[in-house]
């Protein structure tokens, strides 16, 4: 049997349906850009972790001019270090059928023998190479997807000035390229960029590093001082062209997939924030009118004995349902979007799987949170409920005390209409409400300016960078530095107007114990295609 307090809940919804329709919808948005963001980020993390332990990620990397093999017992019984792999690395001019544009690809020295190596490859189709045949690659699997390349498909690449035609025998993916792009691009172009792993032996040949190699990627053991082995590794790199040998927090790949999932923690933090703020704000005000319009009810049934605790827990379990509907939808609406996500991020992202899942503590938390919120709008507007007498509440509220606000007590009576005389005085009689009132407008807002930030942020770059910045059509890069010479024989070819060179030297800054690896550019101080410019 139902009682009367419950039914008058329920008429009492059924009577505010539109405002309750409000509440829910707007924790509904809450809830649905937690589950979104917080699923989406656990999802990704995860897969992010495993797969970095299953195929072996480097801890440390390091590049060389050309260094022999010899000294790798050295770099090896430095302490900490617990697995050593040499490798040759160089990009190379690739020639694809149908495309127009040159493309270029990075590639890497693989065992010509499959063995466990840092960095490992998941083959996503076809096969490893075998031995003896130079001329077997794999290729990325971005790079195959983008260009419709499978394996049996054959590809003209330059390698060290040499054309070259490769065959491909299967597409992998590595804990190394899982955000795939060309050295200096903020986002992936899989058209004319890619990874492609091959021989060891048909590098070095190309390269003349036999006995030698140009990249070295080191594992560490549990425990190990990063910085400690960094420094004894550039020491003994030194005398072999090293650039410096860094940590996997700055390696590209790591780089942007680490720092995008720091702003999926942070926008799955202050997103719902707004909106169940703006929950608590609503629910304070519906409750706080229903609360004053029903005074002579609550005398009616103090008078028939219902006591504080159930009066109060009545009003609050009306906030309650409309909050439990609009989480409920979010909680839905955030799964279904948050798929839809994680299913976006798998197009940049390469994965060998990409799951994702629905964390049930996920849902709790959603749950705790917009409930948390609706108590929090419900307190005020509850405690006026309980704390009436019943003789107090049958008589009407009393008249509000007005008075002249400060506008008017400073001389401005005359000079101020009667609305805005009438609108200052409610302001300074219930600053609280007032206040309350202008912090869910700036939240509301704050929402659009979240929304639209991105947009503009982007295009804000795009204007700096390609337009005001750097200015040129296209770029030529060297393995090696060039005479100056070089300038007048690429200003000679057709439809070339202007020519200006510059040079890119890796380095390290350091200022005490901080130091940061980055890149001087040398640019012509007269020059209009590379500008430096100020704020």
């Amino acid at each position: 049997m139902i009682s009367p307090l419950n039914r008058k809940l329920f008429r009492d919804l059924l009577h505010m349906r539109g405002q309750v329709i409000a509440v829910a919808l707007v924790v509904a948005c809450g809830v649905s850009s937690f589950v979104l963001l917080r699923n989406t980020y656990r999802s990704l993390l995860a897969t992010q972790t495993s797969y970095y332990s299953e195929y072996r990620f480097a801890d440390i990397f390091a590049q060389a001019k050309r260094a022999p093999v010899a000294i790798l017992p050295r770099i090896a019984e430095i302490p900490g270090v617990a697995f050593v792999q040499p490798r040759i690395v160089s990009l190379a001019t690739l020639d694809f059928p149908g495309v127009e544009q040159p493309a270029s690809g990075l590639m890497i020295s693989i065992p010509e023998v499959r063995a466990p190596m840092l960095n490992d490859l998941h083959i996503v189709r076809g096969r490893y190479i075998e031995p003896g045949k130079r001329d077997e690659i794999l290729i990325s699997s971005a790079l195959a997807d983008r260009n419709g390349f499978k394996p049996g498909d054959a590809i003209s690449a330059v390698i060290n000035g040499k054309w070259t035609r490769l065959q491909i025998v299967g597409t992998a993916l590595s804990p190394e390229f899982i955000y795939e792009i060309r050295p200096g691009d903020l986002f992936p172009d899989n058209k004319h960029y890619g990874v492609i792993w091959i021989g060891r032996e048909a590098l070095e040949s190309a390269f003349d590093m036999d006995g030698a190699f140009n990249d070295l990627a080191i594992s560490l053991a549990p425990g190990a001082n990063r910085q400690r082995v960094i420094d004894r590794l550039d020491a003994i790199l030194e005398d072999y062209g090293g650039l410096g040998a860094y940590t996997r927090d700055d390696q590209t790949s790591n780089y942007f997939i680490t720092n995008e999932l720091a702003e999926l923690k942070v926008s799955g933090t202050i997103i719902p924030a707004i909106f169940l703020g703006v929950t608590a704000f609503l629910i304070h005000l519906v409750l706080s009118r229903l609360v004053r319009t029903q005074r002579d009810q609550i005398a009616v049934l103090k008078a028939f004995g219902y006591g504080d605790g159930a009066i109060g827990w009545h009003y609050l379990k009306l906030a309650l349902l409309a909050v439990s509907g609009g989480t409920a939808l979010g909680a839905a609406v955030g799964w279904y979007f948050g798929l839809q996500l994680t299913e976006l991020y798998a197009e940049f992202f390469r994965f060998p799987v990409l799951s994702y899942r629905m964390a049930p503590d996920v849902l709790i938390y959603s749950a705790l949170i917009s409930f948390g919120a609706a108590a929090v709008g419900a307190w005020v507007a509850v405690e006026r409920a309980v704390s009436l007498p019943p003789a107090e509440a049958m008589r009407p509220e009393s008249p509000a005390n007005y008075r002249a606000s400060i506008p008017e007590r400073l001389g401005l009576k005359e000079a101020l209409p009667l609305s805005i005389r009438i609108i200052s005085r409610n302001l300074e009689r219930n600053p609280v409400k007032a206040a309350l009132t202008i912090l869910g407008i700036a939240l509301s807002v704050s929402l659009l300016i979240v929304g639209f930030y991105f947009f503009d942020a982007i295009d804000q770059i795009i204007e700096i960078q390609f337009r005001t910045t750097f200015r040129e059509d296209a770029n030529v890069i060297f393995n090696e530095p060039r005479p100056a010479r070089t300038r007048f024989e690429v200003m000679s070819l057709p439809g070339v107007m202007k020519v200006e060179p510059y040079r890119t030297v890796p380095v390290r800054l350091r200022n005490g114990h901080r130091s940061r690896r980055t890149a001087l550019l040398g640019i012509d101080p007269d020059g209009e295609l590379q500008r430096i410019v100020d704020s």
